[in-house]
Parts: C-alpha cells; structure tokens; sequence
C-alpha cells in the first residue's frame, strides 16, 4: 500500500486495517484471503492476520462452506449511524468553512423549492464580501432561474419539470445579463449540465461572482447545491472559476457521496417559507 503523505505520523498498521475493509464493495461482497490482499495492496501474511482480527471482532464474518469472507454488520458501527443522523446543512457546513476566505468570501448550501432557491447554510468571511452585499442569513429565497446555485440544481431535472417549474412564477430580469425568456434559460440549462457547474457574472446581484455545483442523490436527482462567491473587485472572472471550480466540485463530490454511501438517510431537512428577500448567487 503507497504511503505518501505525512507518512511518519501514519500508524501502518491502521491504515492496513482500512484498506482491508475497503477492499469490498457491492460488486465483490465476498473476498478470500489472497483477493484482500491484492485489493488492498498487502501482502497475503498481513492479509491473513488482519481478516482474523476483524473477524473476532465482528467486522468480517466468514462465508459458510467457502474460503470467502464479507463484511459483518458490527461495520456499521464505524461512524454511519452517528454521521447518517446529521442532515446535510451539519455535513455541508464544515467543508464550506475551510474555503472562506481563502477562495470565497462567502460560500452558501440551498435547496430548490418550487421556482425558488432556499439558502440552508451560508459562511461568510469576517471582513465581509466587500463593496457589494450578501444577505447572510438562511432560509431566505430568490428566484432559482436567476441564480447559479438555482441554475446548477435546475439543470439536473428533466426538461418537462424544468418549464414546469419556470412557468409557475414570474420571471423579470434582475440584471441585464440575467436570462428571463424560457427558450434562452433551457439553452443555458443544457450547457449548465454538460459541463457539471455554473457561473454567475452579476445576474443576480450587481458586483458579485458565483461558481455552483449539484449536490445529487442515487437516482441522480439534484437534492441541494454548493457555490462560492466573490466581490467582483477581488479577481477577475476567468481567475475565479479557474480557482474555484475544482474546490468546489470536490465539495460537491464528497456531499453527493456522503448523501449515496447513507442510501440518503442524510438529506435536507425541510425549511419555513420565508420571503424572498435575500441577495446572493
């Protein structure tokens, strides 16, 4: 197993343990001795031992009239139901944080419902996000199609729901750059999907730029969505996406991970109808 990190503070023999247990999946339920050790880059001694020690201890049970061992269900244990009790605003909040302010000066989780985009959780650096505001609390609305955190998780539906959704509220451009028209907005929709995220250059909300990617559960059906958001004065537009893109997809990876490996026991959690009275993208 390569250790290339920090490798003097790992304890080996932990991390063999986990690539142990992680050498099964769905697909391979039931592993011998020698396809462990394989799987998890170690030699077929260390693999033995370990599968006699976690089967002692409830972690791999053998499988009856074969060589082959599975996964026990004391592997539940391991942190899924203490982290599966934790809806996602819990999970979400944490991994924004550590992106602001060095990316974002404001980094935010919501929720579509019907033609609105719910803000759940928002993080905002302490000097603020500079000449132009950001309604920082949550539970706010606004119009989904307007903003890219709305835009990423639209994009992800089925067209019919998406004019569905567009056509059961009014839309007013709220910027000049803002696509109102649903022809333009389907287009912008395609294009959104395709490439798996979305950028916002002041449709929303004068001065403010915004990179957002879906949050989707099994079925890949978008759940919540994830953005960053910067001052327009901070950097340039190119810059930006180019820096933030890639965080911010990794975010939206882990939580779409998070929300599939807990066959969605971690979810949103249902919101108040507010106003809609906050500003951001």
């Amino acid at each position: 197993m390569e250790v290339t990190e920090k490798a003097k503070d790992l304890v080996q023999s932990a991390a063999d343990v986990f690539a142990a247990l992680r050498a099964f999946d769905p697909a391979l339920p039931g592993l011998t001795v020698i396809e462990v050790a394989g799987r998890a880059e170690l030699d077929r001694g260390t693999a033995l031992l370990l599968i006699h020690t976690l089967v002692s201890l409830g972690y791999l049970r053998p499988v009856p009239g074969t060589r082959r061992f599975r996964l026990g269900l004391k592997c539940l244990e391991l942190g899924f139901l203490t982290l599966a009790s934790q809806d996602l605003q819990a999970h979400a909040a944490p991994l924004l944080r550590e992106h602001v302010p060095a990316i974002a000066d404001t980094a935010s989780l919501g929720t579509l419902d019907g033609p609105d985009v719910v803000c759940l959780v928002r993080v905002n650096a302490g000097r603020g996000p500079g000449r132009h505001s950001v309604d920082r609390h949550p539970s706010r609305r606004i119009w989904a199609y307007g903003a890219a955190l709305g835009q990423v998780q639209l994009a992800f539906l089925p067209e019919a729901r998406q004019v569905a959704i567009f056509e059961s509220a009014e839309r007013a451009k709220l910027s000049e750059p803002t696509p109102a028209d649903l022809d333009p907005l389907l287009d912008r929709l395609r294009r959104v999907r395709a490439q798996g995220y979305a950028v916002s250059d002041g449709e929303n909300a004068y001065g403010l730029r915004t990179v957002a990617a879906p949050v989707l559960d099994v079925s890949g059906t978008p759940i919540a969505g994830v953005s960053f958001t910067i001052d327009a004065g901070r950097m340039a537009l190119d810059e930006f996406v180019a820096l933030a893109r890639p965080e911010i997809l990794h975010v939206a990876q882990q939580l779409t991970r998070a929300v599939r490996l807990s066959a969605s026991a971690i979810s949103v959690g249902r919101s108040p109808r507010w106003g809609r009275a906050w500003t951001g993208t």
